[in-house]
């Protein structure tokens, strides 16, 4: 299903799988205001679509971003930027909604500041062998405010994330590789498949179990190990009392995958 485009985010729904495009392409997918404020409308409209399971996040043309539009953005950022009504907070850093579903982000290209943020806070991250990372902010005179300071040094380490996040420097696909922030690098021309591959094979799972899943995980992350271990069992209630539930040892008995519908 295809829904209409905007002038800075793209949509496309191929069976419980959402791509979001971003769609900025003769300033290399740069974010000005609009584009950030698009982006937060099509993670809302992906949390509110029910058949929506998973998002692929990626660019179009031949970067991913070039990162924050600081002419266009900076004002507005400096007073503080909250989703707009019916968004959701991709960087997760607002007292805005996040969603609680899998976000996958496929990078080529140029990949930096805000766009590295945007892959911390997603939840697998691939990117094509010809992509550049770097978080530039402290080379104009700024910091990483879209969440590296915060999940950096959780993926890398302390010492890893300070050697980038202090001096700006470009990295690679292998440094990224090596570092946690990607799973997987390939060529450009294999990336967006493989994201729709993995996306494919998440969405085949019970949506129930995967959102419980990506919940816990979080709260361990955020709240920490104490406070997720006592999130367990009611949520071990909830879902065992489900439909996707039965229809797990059903499958399982007859020896079938499962066919879930959220319920």
């Amino acid at each position: 299903m295809n829904q209409p485009s905007s002038s800075r985010v793209s949509r496309q729904r191929q069976g419980h799988i959402l791509m979001i495009g971003l769609d900025r392409v003769a300033k290399r997918n740069a974010f000005d205001l609009d584009l950030l404020n698009e982006l937060s409308l099509a993670y809302g409209e992906f949390e509110a679509d029910s058949e929506a399971r998973v998002a692929v996040i990626f660019g179009h043309g031949e970067h991913f971003t070039a990162g924050l539009d600081l002419v266009n953005a900076s004002a507005t950022l400096a007073n503080g930027w909250l989703p707009p009504p019916g968004g959701a907070d991709p960087w997760g850093i607002s007292t805005g909604p996040r969603v609680s579903k899998p976000v996958i982000v496929a990078a080529q290209g140029y990949c930096l500041t805000i766009g590295i943020e945007l892959m911390l806070a997603a939840d697998i991250n691939l990117c094509a062998s010809n992509t550049r990372f770097a978080q530039m902010e402290v080379q104009r005179g700024l910091f990483p405010f879209g969440g590296a300071t915060l999940r950096l040094h959780q993926v890398a380490g302390w010492g890893n994330a300070m050697r980038w996040l202090l001096t700006g420097d470009e990295f690679d696909a292998h440094d990224a590789l090596r570092l946690g922030l990607v799973q997987e690098v390939m060529a450009s021309e294999d990336l967006l498949p493989r994201a729709m591959e993995l996306a494919e094979r998440i969405a085949r799972q019970a949506p129930l179990g995967v959102q419980a899943t990506l919940m816990s995980a979080r709260q361990a992350r955020y709240e920490g190990e104490t406070a997720a271990a006592q999130g367990l069992p009611p949520l071990v209630k909830k879902l065992l009392a489900s439909e996707d539930a039965a229809e797990g040892v059903r499958s399982m008995v007859e020896r079938r995958p499962g066919v879930f519908k959220g319920l």
